[in-house]
């Protein structure tokens, strides 16, 4: 069960080598082996996710299951879940039940995949370590000394320690991308309003986008099919015809035009990081792919312009927790105004504080033209430079991350060194584009991950791109020491 694909776990739940109830089961006893020192879960439902797999049995005997019918997914704690407590990582929302489901959840649910549970996560998806949760950090599955990565990091730690054969995640500005490369698996993000928002909970509305996070690019493409699709109560969901991209995995790539920004590989990347994309490069070429110098000038731009915009849209977002309707209140308080100022200052954490004050700046009356209007310019070029790379290449690929997973406590105290963390990933999310991170290799027993960028709908072509280089390599079955 441990080393099964999502395809091969299916294949299994249909021939009856095992049961849905016996493999959720498998990865529920995984899970309470491994998460008191990973701390992946905020969440576990036993009873919960076993009667999942026991509806899940019945559709498979019936003959009615789909490819992930039965199939446990861990879920990041952003998706609201009905009946499942979800906190997004916060103490704001330490005891929030949710009583209704998330588009992606309610998709999820109608394939009849179990929900295994809730994931760990940087608090209200704010952070690149996730180290910002107030039910503490994930580590490492590789290293228990070092950052996962986030803010998906619980479902990173889940997904590299294989206590879930796959999860979900959401990337705001490289979440999915970021950790994926941190813990040695694919992770991707699809083009922003391919996959629904609608209950999952708003951190920069403009750049939020769900996505998968899976062993393979092959389990990404059957994740992907599952969550993607129009949906009216999402206003920025994309209406276009749903796509088969396991139809697309096998496709020759030979002739295929990599572009390669110089922006890339500048001074903030890692020189042992580096040799690792320029192999993965080489490898491309061995297999036909034709690899082209591009430039994105205005790259550098994209962390300063991303850092108004996302916390001027959260600070817009997060002004909804007063201790009203819903979540943590203070329990003492002299008047409502009172009372809205202490469960704000009591509910959130330090860099959720800090980023709603940056946000609230940035939109205040005399500063809004000076930033958060330049910012939004800006974003426009950075489109604008993507949008001209297309023309000379058919995918572009990077490093997704600067270097390998960084110690425990590294950069807390240095909010600027943790925001370029995601140097090379915010890029995309500011440009609304689908990119994914794939395993390349290891320096010093740490993963390191490659980027590959799509043009806006393509993610059958970078998922095709994976899935020939996974053919050709085997980087991304590795595992940590010690998880069998």
């Amino acid at each position: 069960m441990l080393n099964l694909s999502l395809k091969e776990l299916s294949l299994a739940l249909e021939s009856k080598k095992f049961t849905s109830v016996e493999l959720t089961q498998f990865f529920l006893n995984r899970i309470k082996k491994f998460n008191s020192s990973l701390n992946a879960f905020i969440t576990i439902d036993e009873e919960k996710s076993l009667a999942m797999a026991k509806k899940a049995d019945l559709l498979i005997q019936s003959g009615k299951k789909s490819i992930l019918t039965g199939i446990p997914i861990a879920q990041k704690d952003i998706f609201c879940a009905d009946g499942w407590k979800t906190t997004c990582g916060s103490k704001m929302l330490e005891n929030f039940i949710s009583p209704y489901d998330s588009t992606v959840i309610k998709k999820f649910n109608e394939s009849g995949a179990v929900n295994i549970g809730k994931t760990n996560m940087d608090e209200f998806a704010m952070g690149s370590s996730n180290e910002t949760s107030y039910f503490g950090p994930v580590k490492n599955p590789w290293n228990y000394d070092c950052v996962p990565g986030g803010s998906s990091g619980g479902s990173a730690a889940a997904v590299a320690a294989r206590l879930a054969p796959a999860a979900t995640g959401t990337d705001t500005g490289g979440s999915i991308r970021q950790p994926a490369s941190l813990c040695g698996f694919t992770g991707l993000k699809p083009t922003y309003g391919l996959v629904s928002r609608y209950g999952m909970i708003a951190f920069a509305s403009s750049l939020d986008q769900a996505g998968p996070m899976a062993i393979s690019a092959e389990d990404c493409a059957l994740m992907l099919e599952v969550m993607t699709g129009y949906d009216n109560k999402d206003s920025t969901s994309i209406n276009r015809k749903k796509e088969n991209y396991i139809n697309y995995l096998d496709e020759k790539i030979e002739g295929v035009r990599i572009g390669v920004p110089k922006e890339f590989f500048e001074d903030a990347l890692n020189p042992d990081v580096q040799k690792v994309v320029q192999e993965a490069l080489t490898q491309y070429e061995k297999l036909g792919a034709k690899i082209i110098n591009i430039s994105l000038p205005n790259n550098f731009l994209a962390i300063p312009a991303y850092y108004v915009i996302a916390p001027a849209e959260a600070s817009s977002n997060l002004s909804r927790y007063d201790g009203v309707r819903y979540g943590y209140r203070t329990k003492e308080y002299d008047d409502l105004m009172d009372m809205y100022f202490k469960t704000r200052q009591e509910g959130f954490g330090d860099e959720v504080k800090r980023r709603i004050l940056i946000g609230t700046y940035v939109l205040s009356a005399g500063y809004f033209d000076a930033y958060y209007l330049k910012a939004q310019k800006i974003r426009r070029l950075i489109a604008n430079d993507f949008k001209n790379a297309y023309e000379k290449c058919d995918v572009i690929l990077g490093p997704s991350a600067p270097s390998v997973a960084f110690n425990s406590g590294e950069k807390q105290e240095d909010p600027l060194a943790m925001y370029m963390q995601d140097i090379f990933t915010i890029s995309t999310n500011l440009a609304g584009l689908p990119a994914m991170s794939v395993p390349a290799g290891f320096i010093k027993d740490l993963p390191v991950g490659f980027q590959l960028i799509g043009n806006h709908f393509e993610e059958s072509k970078i998922l095709n791109m994976a899935h020939v280089y996974q053919q050709n390599t085997d980087w991304h079955l590795h595992k940590p020491k010690g998880i069998d």
